[in-house]
């Protein structure tokens, strides 16, 4: 009898790393990295005159198309990583019904708020990608206080989680995470 496929979760602000550390455990764990934002920029594409705003109307379709993905995968018994933002009022509705067909792992990013600004700041100049979701914008709140990640809310279901500082390199390693994944 095979064993209920794994989902975990990669959580955290903007700028935390969270994608980055989501293809590095893809590929530690031999899954899929099923990513928010990759999704939104392939979305994009097909909308020219695109603009990121706080009321962007790709967000909801993103977010569907995400969540569609993530629960064909696990109802084919795919382990998988998702990355997300993953605040709780926004994602934990669509993240419950996903415990009754998936192990529920959540592994949450964590950084101090100057490496944020440092790291959107690197790649709204570098990602011309990163245009879809409105880095500029998320700079501007951030320096007028209308934002901050001390704001940010995690998820709060009762699943395995853990903090991760994505400073410097990754506090647990890349080996630590994977085996609280596999052993959590």
């Amino acid at each position: 009898m095979p064993t209920r496929p794994t989902l975990v979760v990669v959580s955290g602000p903007p700028a935390t790393g969270k994608t980055t550390l989501a293809h590095i455990l893809a590929h530690e764990l031999g899954c899929p990295a099923i990513i928010r934002d990759e999704i939104k920029q392939g979305m994009v594409i097909n909308v020219p005159d695109h603009q990121a705003n706080g009321d962007d109307t790709l967000n909801i379709p993103t977010m569907a198309a995400f969540f569609r993905t993530i629960t064909v995968l696990l109802e084919a018994g795919v382990t998988l990583v998702a990355e997300a933002a993953f605040q709780d009022r926004l994602w934990r509705p669509g993240l419950e019904p996903l415990m009754n067909i998936a192990d529920l792992r959540i592994v949450r990013c964590t950084t101090a708020a100057p490496t944020i600004v440092e790291r959107i700041t690197e790649r709204a100049r570098t990602d011309s990608h990163r245009t879809a979701h409105g880095d500029h914008a998320l700079l501007a709140d951030i320096a007028t206080g209308t934002y901050s990640p001390d704001h940010f809310v995690p998820i709060s279901l009762d699943a395995p989680t853990l903090l991760v500082d994505t400073s410097d390199g990754y506090q647990p390693s890349t080996k630590e995470i994977t085996a609280f994944i596999q052993t959590a």
